[in-house]
């Protein structure tokens, strides 16, 4: 094991190997439940909770927030791709796991109907799926399935835009053999808050790609999870973020190894800019005693534009097994880097534009990842409008 956090920065992560089986998600309150019942209320000094601002959460975490609202979901499909809307009594939801806080049991107590699109095997679409999700106001409690056959392959888009306080969790239920890349994007107007946990159950051989870009939004806390159904599942987790004034982002995700080789990457960057910006990262993975052979890495930076702003990045790595191929994390904050400013403006380049070209080169890699030329401009010109903000 190898612990890779580099020379100068902070981070509280907690590394055990071996000793008392405590799994990273005995940390929490109450155990994975279906039953919202099953979860204390929430007071913000339990483990899971103590970063979130709760009174903005609208009374998601309580129980008073009651559905007077919506959200219109829109699929945009290829050919040969099922779109259903289905009830509560369909045998695919909660199949990728159980809703791990409060908020989203309540999310899956709540919803009446859920959306399910299916991919079928062998299929390998050329084009994205894509999904819209469309605040109109007031609460909202939602439920999404994608479903990939074996060896099937797709990219799928969830886009969230407008105004709304929602609850929703997304499976993604990825079949031996295939490969499913998500993007999801949290463009919501500056009002609106959203809690989602996003839980996929990786089949054997298969690939699993999720990359999470989160700039609106008055408070948005997701918590991606991935589980694996069989040996030889890979899981890459890439995610960007743009904090501004008064927001408060927290991602907080979690990689089950419990089966034997599987591997995971983690990356995940942030730029920060405004008074009580706030942004959290929370990295947790947890290899068990029968997950021989893992291979995992987990990796969180931030850039801090402006004074006022605040980040909180913990990477949490477990060990049970010493038969394993690699592990290790990192975590660092920091603002700008002078040398790399010095060596563009020594070439004539003005401050204002090395700075933009300093943090359009710190998301690049990442933007990258998404592979959808529309997508990538739209999030490049939105990083732009961000940083013109706060960087001229």
């Amino acid at each position: 094991m190898a612990d890779n956090t580099p020379a100068g920065s902070t981070t509280d992560g907690a590394i055990q190997v071996g000793g008392p089986r405590q799994p990273i998600d005995a940390r929490v309150s109450a155990p994975a439940s279906y039953d919202v019942a099953d979860f204390p209320v929430p007071h913000g000094r339990e483990e899971e909770w103590r970063f979130t601002p709760l009174e903005r959460l609208r009374g998601l975490h309580d129980g008073t927030a009651v559905a007077d609202g919506g959200v219109k979901v829109e699929v945009e499909a290829p050919e040969g791709v099922t779109v259903e809307t289905v009830g509560r009594d369909d045998a695919r939801l909660g199949k990728a796991g159980k809703p791990v806080d409060r908020v989203a049991a309540q999310a899956y107590s709540s919803f009446e109907k859920a959306s399910v699109v299916s991919i079928p095997k062998e299929t390998v679409l050329t084009e994205p799926v894509r999904i819209s999700v469309h605040g109109e106001g007031g609460v909202a409690f939602g439920h999404q399935v994608v479903e990939v056959g074996a060896f099937a392959e797709a990219v799928v888009v969830i886009d969230h835009t407008g105004d709304a306080t929602l609850a929703a969790n997304v499976e993604f239920l990825i079949g031996d053999g295939a490969k499913l890349t998500v993007v999801s994007v949290q463009d919501w107007d500056g009002t609106a808050v959203h809690a989602g946990q996003h839980t996929a159950l990786v089949g054997r051989d298969a690939s699993f790609k999720s990359v999470i870009v989160t700039f609106g939004g008055d408070l948005v806390r997701l918590h991606p999870r991935v589980v694996y159904g069989a040996p030889g599942g890979e899981a890459e987790l890439y995610g960007l973020y743009f904090t501004d004034q008064g927001q408060h982002q927290e991602h907080r995700l979690f990689v089950d190894h419990d089966t034997p080789h599987c591997r995971s990457n983690v990356a995940y960057k942030g730029a920060l800019q405004g008074k009580d910006a706030h942004a959290v990262w929370i990295g947790d993975v947890l290899i068990r005693a029968e997950a021989e052979g893992t291979d995992t890495y987990e990796l969180n930076r931030n850039l801090v534009l402006t004074d006022g702003a605040r980040v909180d990045s913990v990477p949490n790595l477990e060990i049970e097994t010493g038969e394993i191929v690699g592990a290790g994390h990192a975590s660092a904050t920091g603002r700008f880097d002078d040398e790399q400013l010095f060596y563009l403006m020594a070439r004539g380049i003005p401050a204002d534009e090395a700075r933009r070209l300093v943090v359009r080169g710190f998301f690049a890699e990442l933007v990258q990842q998404i592979g959808i030329a529309d997508l990538e401009e739209r999030l490049l010109a939105k990083i732009e409008t961000e940083l013109e903000a706060s960087v001229a």
